[in-house]
């Protein structure tokens, strides 16, 4: 199912490009992905989008995020850490980190890793138009090209 995720971000999403749900649906099965993982992105993406639109006015930014045994075998230490650097940096408020948490326990997978966490970020940021902080923090953090300092 996040091989469907992020092949409609890459390919629509981020292109500005909203198919309907059936030419979508068609489009992706003819791409090769299964019927089940399709509908299971549709779903996932829907509650991003309606997660997206609650307010944030009961969180407090100087709160302190104690995680659920549930979250921590889940997420794995470097995902925490990333969402941890992301808030104190101020590219995640804590509402989004709550709504990124909960993306990435949706998912089935056993374990979210550090590379499912950056792609649930910036889907959720691009879902709220605030994505461009993070698009420069993760190409300074992550661009394999950059030089060697001696």
């Amino acid at each position: 199912m996040f091989e469907v995720l992020v092949y409609m971000f890459e390919n629509y999403f981020e292109a500005d490009i909203h198919p309907d749900h059936d030419t979508l649906s068609k489009e992706l099965f003819a791409a090769g992905f299964d019927q089940d993982d399709i509908n299971g992105a549709f779903d996932w993406y829907n509650a991003l989008e309606a997660m997206s639109e609650v307010s944030e006015s009961q969180l407090s930014p100087l709160s302190l995020r104690i995680y659920s045994d549930i979250e921590t075998k889940k997420l794995s230490s470097e995902s925490l850490s990333f969402m941890m650097f992301l808030e104190q940096a101020g590219i995640l408020t804590p509402g989004q980190r709550e709504l990124v948490i909960d993306r990435a326990l949706a998912l089935p997978q056993a374990e979210i890793g550090l590379e499912e966490t950056r792609w649930i970020v910036l889907m959720a940021l691009w879902n709220q138009d605030k994505a461009s902080d993070y698009l420069f923090v993760e190409d300074a953090m992550f661009n394999d090209n950059r030089s060697t300092l001696h």
